[in-house]
């Protein structure tokens, strides 16, 4: 698991980018496919990282080694189908950053196979593929204003909207505290290991492998 050396800590820094730059560009992407132009209008519809940059969260990034992404705009009520709309694009991003976690594993046995063992190319493969998969497994969390969130509302019926909104301004305290407790590290890198262990599992029914 990411570890606090100096390396891996800068590391981070290009790694976290690609990572929440093709969250938010799935965002994106998946909205204006279900009819909302929203983002594509603001210029974020893109790959360009600085466009999804968040003052506060470029900051921690660079004095930390986590961050986060400034959210893509959507409006939901321009979808073709409200629910489904919803879903698919909250899904999004977490999904490329599965995807990505799975390509960067795949290409890890690659090298490996092929010869290399270390190296600093090798370490920052390492750590794209792990804070992809972290990525993605934190905004399923159903924690307002987490993708999870949106997901489980377009599975909700109408009357227990009104009182899952309303949760939403108590969500920044309900994170911070699954944070302070190390409850979240419980909920998170249990779902890292299984993860891990089905996409390895993939990958050895590849012919070649």
């Amino acid at each position: 698991m990411l570890g606090q050396d100096p390396v891996i800590i800068a590391l981070r820094i290009p790694a976290l980018l690609i990572a929440i730059t093709i969250h938010e560009f799935a965002h994106a992407r998946m909205a204006y496919y279900f009819g909302d132009s929203t983002a594509k209008s603001q210029g974020r519809m893109n790959l360009n990282p600085i466009s999804h940059l968040d003052p506060i969260g470029t900051i921690m990034i660079l004095l930390v080694g986590f961050g986060w992404a400034k959210p893509v705009p959507i409006n939901p009520y321009n979808f073709s189908q409200y629910r489904k709309g919803l879903r698919w694009v909250s899904f999004a991003g977490p999904m490329v950053n599965f995807a990505l976690g799975f390509l960067t594993l795949l290409l890890l046995n690659l090298l490996v196979r092929a010869g290399l063992q270390s190296g600093l190319f090798l370490q920052f493969i390492v750590v794209l593929m792990q804070l992809n998969i972290l990525l993605g497994i934190f905004n399923l969390i159903p924690i307002p204003p987490l993708d999870g969130s949106k997901i489980l509302m377009s599975f909700l019926p109408d009357s227990y909207l009104g009182f899952y909104r309303q949760l939403e301004r108590y969500a920044p305290l309900i994170l911070l505290a699954l944070i302070l407790t190390r409850t979240l590290g419980l909920i998170i890198f249990p779902l890292y290991n299984t993860i891990m262990n089905l996409f390895n599992l993939i990958i050895g029914l590849i012919p070649g492998f």
